[in-house]
């Protein structure tokens, strides 16, 4: 297995409550409300921010130039994630300063300033860790659900399920694996699987959060 595989096996609970979750399962459907999708975009854009500060975080923490190009190829992957969101509100008549002024929610703040703490705490394979169940997860859930796309193109999460199904996608997640594993050649040892596991499932968890999150405020307008 791949240390990716290792750390999933490791947390096969979490992972599971994380890609399977009931946000996820209604946005297949089709039956999300639309607004805890509304209110997830605008805080997933929040989330995108932070993120983006973590892949510059890992140009940082880069001792060569390949560390530097991987840490500004995620950067630069996440500002054109972040487009994606803007599409998506600006439909309902919320502009990009709109998103940007809107209060992080505590699972938001709880989750990216984890991240931000791993990477600073620790080394290149900590943070890239930490940042692997979003890039690696969401790879996964868009390509689970792109059957629901290519069934329905009128699908009312099309352009969502298109985003993280796509190629561009897939490939992001592939890199990001094969980076995990470069950097356990690197960094690892018997001894310190057990920190990366729990930073692992620490940050799978907090995807969880984040889903839950996005039904909570949904209900909230109910």
């Amino acid at each position: 297995m791949t240390l990716f595989e290792e750390l999933k096996t490791a947390a096969a609970d979490d992972w599971a409550d994380y890609t399977h979750h009931s946000f996820v399962q209604q946005l297949g459907a089709g039956t999300l409300p639309q607004a805890a999708f509304r209110n997830y975009l605008i805080q997933d854009y929040l989330f995108l921010i932070q993120f983006a500060r973590a892949y510059a975080l890992a140009a940082y923490k880069g001792d060569s130039f390949d560390d530097l190009a991987k840490g500004q190829a995620g950067l630069q992957a996440i500002i054109e994630e972040s487009e994606l969101h803007v599409r998506l509100c600006a439909g309902w008549g919320i502009s990009r300063e709109q998103m940007e002024s809107a209060p992080e929610h505590p699972a938001t703040v709880a989750y990216t300033r984890y991240v931000l703490d791993v990477g600073m705490q620790g080394d290149l394979l900590d943070l890239h860790v930490a940042l692997a169940p979003c890039v690696i997860g969401y790879a996964e859930i868009g390509n689970r659900l792109k059957p629901a796309l290519d069934a329905n193109p009128e699908h009312p999460y099309a352009e969502w399920i298109a985003e993280y199904s796509s190629e561009d996608s897939q490939q992001m997640a592939d890199d990001a694996t094969a980076n995990i594993e470069q950097l356990g050649a690197r960094f690892l040892s018997d001894a310190r699987f057990p920190k990366l596991a729990q930073i692992f499932a620490t940050a799978t968890r907090m995807e969880t959060a984040f889903w839950q999150m996005g039904l909570d405020l949904g209900a909230a307008e109910e």
